[in-house]
């Protein structure tokens, strides 16, 4: 029997692809920002056998929240239990669980239980988790089935790369400059205008206009979470035609001689939007080499700005 306050909901879909598989893709939440739309970062907090604590920041109702769950994983019962340590306003607890259940060789249903309740059972804070919970189950739930279906077909779509520069000054400073992204229509030539901001600290909404080489304007906007002073973490998520998925972080690693400083992404291609962009005559490995290259050469300039500003202090 339910307790008084305490908000049971469930969600579920049936998915073309074999109950262990589905299982395991939810139980590596690394890849969480790639499978599911409303998760920015993901990371460890602990991990024991067959418990662990994570932190995960997402979006919900277009707001960006951030929180640590505990995971029991039994991969024998395909079945992930979850309980929100610390919650953020309005939900005072959330749980619940991923049960897969194979319907087929290869089928398999999955379901999404909740339960929540909300800060002084306040009726409007309840409105506004119904309101969160069902639309990032039904956005989870969907976007699982789709990128289950199509792991094999968007496998050679997907990738990643890293470009690195070797700076003589501290992680600190270089940090500093990635992270004041406000600043950055001053210090950056291909950042015409940005819109920021940092509601709560270590969590930040980033819009912006960068010019291409042509002229043309484009509009991006990312979530960041940065982890002072040796990481940035980012999810765009409005994208540029040629993409479907953009994550990546920025990292600064102190070195013998100074900060050996990163910038990593991982990329989905669009191919329904390859020929319109680069010509009917374009291919999967012209979009790659596009996008490799217009990503590098932003971030590579964006790192030479940080490395001058971080030697000038130094």
């Amino acid at each position: 029997m339910s307790q008084p306050g305490l908000r049971e909901v469930e969600h579920e879909i049936t998915v073309s692809a074999p109950a262990p598989a589905v299982y395991r893709l939810i139980a590596e939440v690394e890849n969480w920002p790639r499978i599911f739309p409303p998760t920015i970062y993901v990371d460890h907090v602990e991990k024991g056998e067959g418990t662990e604590r994570i932190r995960i920041w997402a979006t919900a109702n277009g707001e960006a929240k951030n929180w640590t769950s505990r995971r029991t994983l039994d991969p024998e019962n395909l079945r992930i239990d979850f309980r929100q340590e610390v919650s953020t306003h309005p939900v005072a607890a959330m749980g619940g669980a991923w049960v897969i259940e194979a319907v087929s060789a290869t089928e398999s249903r999955i379901r999404l239980l909740h339960d929540y309740r909300a800060v002084d059972d306040d009726p409007k804070g309840l409105e506004w988790i119904d309101e969160a919970v069902d639309r990032n189950s039904r956005s989870e739930l969907a976007a699982l089935k789709k990128n289950v279906e199509l792991a094999h077909a968007a496998e050679d779509l997907t990738f990643s790369f890293e470009d690195t520069v070797h700076i003589n000054g501290s992680a600190k400073d270089v940090y500093d400059f990635i992270n004041e992204a406000r600043l950055w229509p001053e210090r950056l030539p291909h950042v015409a205008t940005v819109r920021f901001a940092e509601d709560t600290p270590g969590l930040q909404e980033l819009e912006m206009d960068t010019r291409a080489k042509d002229g043309s304007v484009h509009t991006t906007k990312s979530y960041r979470v940065t982890f002072p002073h040796d990481k940035i973490a980012y999810k765009q998520v409005t994208l540029p035609a040629l993409m479907t998925l953009h994550t990546g972080y920025w990292t600064f690693e102190e070195t013998a001689d100074g900060v050996a400083a990163s910038s990593q992404h991982t990329v989905t291609l669009n191919t329904g939007n390859i020929t319109r962009i680069l010509g009917a005559d374009a291919t999967v490995d012209d979009a790659r080499e596009y996008v490799r290259t217009a990503l590098s050469t932003n971030s590579r300039a964006t790192l030479g700005h940080a490395k001058e500003y971080a030697e000038a202090k130094a």
